[in-house]
């Protein structure tokens, strides 16, 4: 009896482990999800390429003015100029690239304007007989803009809270154009030196002197003589005229973070445009012509405004390939007697 009840318990367990032993090793073989793909970090699109715009207001130093009319004869210390360069505005645009964090460059061309040209000029003439001597004064206007290219390189100094401040240099051409020059004088002399009334010039008063050599005096009643002078005004204008110039910058200035693509800069420049011209002069007494004038050492002092953004901006970087879906390893083989 108690030998077939020992026969029938391992059966019973036999049995029970054969129809467990399927579930128990497929239960073994789950295996927990695979982890997520890794994090993608922001990558640059488009290299360090950057666009910029500018806009600022200009102060310009006291320009050199070449002499306006000829004074062969007269001696140069005799003459003295004021004349100036109105400050005025520019706006600009450019594009740049970004070489390393600290190192970048670019390229801009901008559009200037003045409110004018503006000067004075006083001379005196050579001496007559007598000691007698003349002098004049000549007053000029004008316009003036330019039209500059220039290539500007630029030293980031380092990142504090969002803030860049920055140094630079610059090289490129102006275009500078002079517009509407024209000048009025007044020039005083002994009524001996120029006979301006001369039939044979029709009475003009800018016509070429006779040198009559006949001092006129006033006699007062203590018979004191007072040479008697004589002023003529005359006017100039002239021709428009374009000039070319080599030009350079200096750079010094803060840029703000806006984002990590877009940046706003307030900035101080140093620009000289070189020299600029008028064309020949033509006056309107007798059809008198001449040279133009020149004007030399344009210098400007600049305060603007830019801003700046990368092409592109930042984006996700590509996802690495997809996981394939997981298949667990097929169970043992079992096998049935």
């Amino acid at each position: 009896m108690a030998r077939s009840k020992l026969v029938a318990l391992v059966r019973t367990l036999t049995l029970a482990a054969s129809v467990g032993a399927p579930s128990l090793a497929a239960a073994a073989d789950l295996l927990p999800p695979p982890p997520p793909p890794p994090y993608a970090p922001p990558i640059e699109v488009g290299g360090g390429w950057y666009l910029r715009g500018d806009v600022g207001a200009s102060v310009y130093d006291r320009a050199k003015y070449s002499t306006s009319y000829d004074y062969a004869g007269y001696p140069e210390a005799n003459r003295s100029y004021g004349n100036e360069v109105g400050g005025g505005g520019f706006a600009g645009v450019g594009v740049g690239y970004q070489f390393t964090p600290f190192l970048r460059g670019d390229v801009t061309g901008e559009y200037r304007y003045s409110t004018g040209l503006r000067g004075s000029e006083y001379y005196r003439g050579p001496d007559y007989d007598n000691g007698l001597g003349s002098y004049g004064i000549n007053k000029s206007s004008g316009h003036f803009d330019s039209a500059v290219v220039l290539a500007n390189a630029y030293f980031d100094l380092g990142t504090w809270y969002g803030i860049t401040p920055f140094i630079g240099a610059g090289a490129g051409y102006a275009f500078n154009h002079v517009s509407g020059y024209g000048t009025n004088g007044q020039f005083t002399s002994p009524t001996y030196a120029y006979d301006y009334g001369n039939p044979q010039y029709g009475g003009c008063p800018c016509a070429p002197p006779t040198y009559n050599y006949t001092p006129t005096y006033t006699v007062d009643a203590n018979g004191n003589a007072t040479p008697v002078y004589n002023s003529q005004a005359t006017t100039k204008s002239y021709k428009d005229k374009t000039t070319g110039s080599f030009a350079w910058a200096l750079h010094a200035g803060l840029a703000y973070n806006v984002t990590d693509a877009f940046k706003v800069e307030l900035a101080y420049r140093y620009l000289n445009l070189g020299h600029a011209s008028t064309g020949a002069s033509f006056s309107t007494c007798c059809g008198e012509a001449g040279a133009g004038v020149k004007i030399k050492d344009i210098e400007a002092h600049d305060v603007k405004i830019g801003v700046r953004y990368l092409l592109g901006g930042l984006v996700a970087a590509p996802l690495p390939p997809l996981v394939p879906d997981y298949q667990p390893a097929p169970g043992p083989l079992v096998r049935k007697y």
